[in-house]
């Protein structure tokens, strides 16, 4: 593997356009590094989020919500096992009753029991409490079989989801979905919890026209805590309409007007409420929410966000945070044997494929995603790991890097290839897939085969965009405070990165695989606490290393009531 290579993001505004003069040089030139000539076009207010009317499907969707309350029908709620499906499960729960739906429920499969979306079998388990609706969640716009089913059964199906539809649509009553063909809804990011509340605001203008509420109409953006979350979890795009979704979702949290089960997880994952930023929803809460889906059931979770009393939330919280813990443990060991089998591969660049599949019989099967995550950061390609799924069965969880649209991969690989894959569904940068274990050599020449066929060698060299280097001035709380509230960053909205030489000062190892430094910019006089996760600790510390290029962001440390700047490095290489 190859160090990657570090470039400055090039400017898209001239940094001294008037709508930047009063900010901070540093926010200003990164602000028109993404585009933004004035903060104004950050788009964080609720007033300008996209109407919903653009969302094909919505009107038929509503009009059978609407059906579903005023005959006091009973509804099921289908979700999914990730963050998105949990915080979309609890979104259409809360906000379906804040509606005066008379009954309402909800059900995950267990990825382990059922696998993913509406299946026929979900359909079967939830034929049980006797649903005249079905509402699924992030998930059922591939659900062909499962809608089928519930419609012999004479139960109708609503399908909301994000996710790219395949050659033929469900037979549900309504999709709704930004992704479907013909929808003009521009925000094709929007994940599923984004989506379901859309269709709730949509539901509630219905029912207000129709003199359905005797007081005021109920507040849904009480439930943007969670919308907030589950978009931020979900790794989708923070262009404009998310933005706002996101940023609306964080001033309810850091005013302390979230969920009783969203603020016990802030508490347990030990974040500041007040201080919270969209980073810590991805890289603090997501995760201990998907610990439930991963390795037990992700009922945990949502009766966790739906709890309205805070002791029982904490309770909830604290079993998901040791969950998070084991999961922790066992991607940790299943990290060393995915580096062992790379190794048996070659660590030159050339001799591994462009389209990396690994396999290995003992890997759990809820860990995969983590772990296909870790080893694209490492090499750089388009990866999948496999794990046992059902008998004769393995199941993989796929991540892409840009310029390969995973989902349209796998279905190029499905075309040419007919019956190699069983299942599989997805979007560009992560996918889900199911094949038959004795087809899996043949399944990796052929995806490293589409893989090559539209990346060549100069796409697999990473390329860290950074947005350059600072003065020693610049190293200061300030800065970091008003980089911190700038926001919210995220994905294709990126947290300002910056670049420098640094003096070596002091090293040492922390909590097992962390790099604790003090470091000195080159020709300055302030020493700087740094500190790099996760380091391999082969190579770290290095006493010979007297001089390092990091590429950093600016950042407060919070410590027994103490706050002081740290520099949170994501590389570091010897000079």
């Amino acid at each position: 593997m190859t160090e990657p290579v570090i470039q400055q993001r090039p400017l898209q505004v001239d940094p001294s356009h008037p709508g930047l003069k009063a900010l901070h040089p540093v926010l200003a030139r990164v602000y028109a590094a993404r585009g933004i000539e004035d903060p104004e076009q950050l788009g964080r207010r609720l007033q300008e989020l996209l109407p919903d009317n653009r969302m094909k499907g919505m009107a038929a969707a509503v009009e059978r919500l609407v059906q579903a309350l005023e005959q006091r029908q009973s509804i099921v709620i289908v979700g999914d096992f990730d963050c998105d499906g949990a915080t979309s499960t609890a979104v259409a729960m809360l906000g379906l009753r804040m509606l005066g739906a008379a009954e309402v429920d909800y059900l995950v499969p267990n990825r382990f029991e059922y696998g993913y979306g509406l299946s026929p079998e979900i359909v079967d388990v939830a034929a049980v409490h006797k649903p005249d609706l079905l509402i699924t969640v992030d998930n059922g716009i591939s659900s062909i079989e499962g809608v089928a089913r519930a419609n012999a059964l004479g139960i109708d199906v609503i399908v909301t989801d994000h996710h790219l539809a395949g050659n033929e649509l469900p037979a549900a009553c309504a999709i709704v979905n930004p992704n479907q063909p013909g929808c003009e809804f521009i925000a094709k990011s929007t994940c599923g919890v984004g989506v379901i509340f859309y269709v709730l605001i949509a539901l509630r203008r219905a029912l207000h026209e129709r003199g359905w509420f005797k007081a005021q109409a109920p507040n849904l953006a009480s439930l943007l805590d969670l919308v907030a979350l589950g978009t931020v979890a979900d790794v989708v795009p923070l262009e404009r309409n998310n933005r706002a979704l996101v940023w609306q979702g964080l001033q309810r949290i850091r005013a302390g007007q979230a969920r009783p089960g969203l603020l016990a997880l802030i508490e347990v994952s030990g974040r500041n409420r007040e201080r919270l930023v969209a980073g810590d929803l991805g890289f603090a809460i997501a995760p201990r929410l998907n610990a439930a889906g991963r390795l037990e059931d992700m009922s945990i979770g949502i009766e966790c966000l739906l709890e309205d009393d805070y002791e029982r939330a904490l309770e909830m919280a604290r079993s998901l945070d040791d969950l998070n813990r084991e999961r922790r443990g066992i991607e940790q060991e299943m990290q060393q044997q995915a580096l062992e089998l790379l190794g048996r591969l070659s660590l030159n660049d050339q001799a591994l494929p462009f389209g990396l599949c690994l396999y290995d019989q003992s890997w759990h099967q809820g860990v995969i995603g983590i772990l296909a995550s870790r080893i694209k950061e490492w090499v750089h390609r388009p990866v999948i790991a496999f794990a046992p799924g059902d008998a004769g069965e393995v199941k993989g969880s796929a991540r892409s890097i840009n310029g390969f649209h995973i989902r349209d991969g796998l279905d190029a690989v499905a075309a040419k290839h007919p019956g190699l894959l069983k299942k599989f569904g997805g979007h560009a940068m992560a996918a889900g897939l199911t094949i038959a274990e004795d087809q899996l050599d043949a399944f990796r020449d052929a995806f490293d085969a589409e893989v090559r066929r539209q990346l060549d060698a100069e796409d697999l060299t990473q390329r860290i965009l950074t947005d350059g280097e600072l003065p020693e001035s610049a190293f200061s709380m300030e800065l970091a405070e008003a980089l911190r509230n700038a926001g919210p960053w995220g994905h294709h909205f990126p947290e300002p990165l910056f670049e420098g030489r640094f003096h070596l000062l002091q090293q040492r190892i922390v909590g097992q695989r962390h790099l604790k430094l003090v470091v000195m910019p080159e020709g300055g006089a302030q020493a700087l606490d740094a500190i790099a996760f996760n380091v391999d600790t082969l190579r770290w510390p290095n006493e010979s290393v007297q001089k390092l290029r990091l590429v950093y962001r600016l950042d407060v440390n919070e410590f027994r009531g103490q706050r002081t700047l740290q520099l949170m490095v994501d590389q570091l290489q010897p000079c």
